[in-house]
Formats: structure tokens, C-alpha cells, sequence
């Protein structure tokens, strides 16, 4: 059974995490399938988004036992070169232009969670529970925590990431990680309407967004300025903004 699936309807590309039987636990295969997968669905022109969910019951159960077997087994070496796998993936999804959107369902603990994190944007059922419970066993989520302090401030990034509970989709929005919670019943139809939103804006000026609202967040105020200068000449210089002033003005 292929480790994910791939499907495309109205210029969204979803891939589906395809192990229900454990419920979508993180492997290697897994992550290279997933990461080769946002490769190419970059290079795919007509894509306006990507999509990102779990076959069966959850999103995403974090790593399978076997990796976690694996992880107690393996020397130091070992265990910074399968750490670098995940690192890499948070990396292609950052890296890649299209806005890659999290739709969660039933749970995304553990490196499940982070990777709802990784992504763009988070839409999530009511019933969704979310959590970073790695340090009931004495692991720390590492490369989530990068991503997490991004998202939030300190003190709500270290209670998350050192009491390891569990909390709802809600709690999630009302703390920023989730951008859109919807009940159970009408989520295919809220997530094609949420997805299918980017085919009504510039895939280009998506893009050069996306790079820039990453890239400064080591910049100084100045720098990011400059920055985003340059950015706004770049994007006057695209055929979607030469384009869209041209309508503008012979309406």
C-alpha cells in the first residue's frame, strides 16, 4: 500500500497520509513520500494549493513504534541524521511557493501536531484534538519548537511544549495555530471552499508572500523594510500584476 495518495480537483493538489492501521504515524517512507510529493506538486503550474490529511480515523499519531524502537537503538550519529529527515520536510514545506494548508481531523499529537504546525494554514474539525505530549517520554519535540515559537509567544510555547497535554481544535484557534474550525459533518465542503479561495487571488503574489512573511523573521525592522521593497518592485514586474492593474483601471 503507497504511503501516500494524490489527487487534484479544482487546481488543489491533496495528498493523503495512507497508513489508517497506525493512524498516520511518521516514518521514513512516509516522510520522504510526502516530501517528494510537495516537490513535485511545485512544479505543477495550474496548483493554486496543496492540501495535507490523514486517511481513516486521525491526521497524524507522531512517530510509529517501530521509529521509536529505532530511535532508542541508533547511536548519536544515527539519530541526528533521522531527525535531519523531518527537519527537511518543515523545510520543503516552508520552501515550497504554494500555500500548504493542514486538515485535520480526529488527532495530530506528537510530530503529528508539528506537522499541522509546519504547514501555511491549519482548518480542523471540532473534534480535533491537538498536542505535543513528547516529554511524557522523555523526548523533546526539537524541530517543532522552532516552529512553534514563530507561531506563538514564549510562555504559551513552553507550557505546550513541557506539560504535554492535549487540547482541542478550539483552544488551538483561539490561540493561533488554528486559522479555521468546522463541524465534523460539512468539513470536505469547508475545506474545498477554504482551498478553492486561492484560485480567486495571484498565484504569483501568493508566492512572493509567502517568501518574504518567512524570510523576515530574523531581519531587523530596517532590513525587512528594504526587504519588502524590493519584494513590491518584483511584484510590480510579474504578468499577474501587470494584468490585474490593467483590469483595474479599464473597469
Amino acid at each position: 500500500m503507497p504511503e501516500i495518495l494524490e489527487t487534484t480537483e479544482s487546481n488543489v493538489r491533496t495528498i493523503l497520509l495512507n497508513r489508517p492501521e497506525k493512524r498516520n504515524a511518521l516514518n521514513s517512507k512516509l516522510i520522504a513520500a510526502l516530501k517528494s510529493a510537495l516537490t513535485d506538486a511545485e512544479t505543477d503550474e495550474s496548483l493554486r494549493a496543496i492540501v495535507i490529511r490523514g486517511a481513516g480515523q486521525d491526521f497524524c499519531s507522531g512517530a510509529d513504534l517501530v521509529a521509536l524502537q529505532k530511535i532508542s537503538e541508533n547511536t548519536f550519529e544515527e539519530n541526528v541524521a533521522d531527525a535531519g529527515k523531518l527537519a527537511e520536510l518543515f523545510l520543503t514545506i516552508r520552501n515550497v511557493s504554494l500555500p500548504v494548508i493542514a486538515a485535520v481531523h480526529g488527532r495530530a499529537l506528537a510530530g503529528g501536531c508539528g506537522l499541522a504546525t509546519a504547514c501555511d494554514l491549519v482548518i480542523a474539525t471540532r473534534a480535533a484534538r491537538f498536542g505535543y505530549p513528547e516529554v511524557k517520554i522523555g523526548f523533546v519535540p526539537a524541530m517543532v519548537t522552532v516552529i512553534l515559537r514563530r507561531n506563538l509567544g514564549e510562555k504559551r510555547s513552553f507550557e505546550l511544549l513541557t506539560h504535554g497535554f492535549e487540547f482541542s481544535a478550539e483552544e488551538a484557534a483561539q490561540m493561533g495555530l488554528v486559522n479555521q474550525v468546522v463541524d465534523d459533518i460539512n468539513f470536505d465542503k469547508a475545506l474545498a471552499a477554504y482551498a478553492t479561495r486561492y484560485q480567486k487571488v495571484s498565484r504569483s503574489a501568493v508566492s512572493l508572500t509567502k517568501k518574504l512573511l518567512y524570510e523576515i523573521d530574523t531581519f531587523d525592522f530596517e532590513t525587512a523594510l528594504r526587504k519588502a521593497a524590493k519584494v513590491n518592485a518584483e511584484a510590480r514586474m510579474t504578468e499577474d500584476c501587470k494584468a490585474g492593474i490593467a483590469k483595474f483601471l479599464n473597469r
